[in-house]
């Protein structure tokens, strides 16, 4: 099992015993305001079961430290092996602090340069300001906006799409 270490992180496959960390962070409003309504417990259990399937998907902690921060993951495209989505979310208390940045770089460079992937997309709302902010920091390019396209808690929302691209990454030495 892989694992990924920044100088204040350790992303680490899904276990077992992070169900409960996941499921509170899946039934936190805050959490969840930019991303997708609130799932039963069965719903965010299959999620979490995919994670713990899924080898590019990690639990992000601060290094020697249990308590978990958040989750980043990459899903490959099956039609496309060479082209992955990537996703991460970090606690309330914990953001603001770089760990997203910080988390994110790490899985893009494990993306690009180990697995070989050519590009990795990403979606963010137009009104998560601070993920846009995450996504254009590490050199994601934003692609498309589809006006009022995506419907979450009765509202419709611009949704953004990110593209970052093998040639345009650089790694951080």
């Amino acid at each position: 099992m892989m694992t990924l270490t920044t100088p204040r992180l350790t992303l680490t496959p899904f276990q077992p015993a992070d169900w409960a960390f996941f499921l509170a962070l899946r039934q936190d409003p805050v959490n969840m305001q930019f991303m997708a309504p609130i799932s039963t417990v069965d719903q965010i259990r299959q999620t979490f079961e995919a994670r713990r399937a899924n080898p590019a998907a990690f639990i992000l902690r601060a290094a020697g430290e249990a308590t978990p921060l958040g989750e980043a993951g990459l899903l490959i495209s099956q039609p496309h092996p060479e082209v992955a989505e990537v996703g991460y979310s970090v606690v309330q208390a914990a953001q603001g602090k770089g760990y997203a940045s910080e988390a994110l770089r790490a899985l893009c460079e494990h993306g690009l340069h180990t697995m070989g992937l050519e590009a990795i997309h990403a979606w963010a709302l137009a009104d998560n300001a601070g993920s846009v902010r995450v996504l254009e920091k590490l050199g994601f390019e934003r692609i498309q906006v589809l006006e009022k396209a995506y419907l979450l808690n009765g509202v419709y929302h611009d949704d953004c799409q990110f593209r970052l691209v093998a040639s345009h990454f650089t790694r951080k030495e």
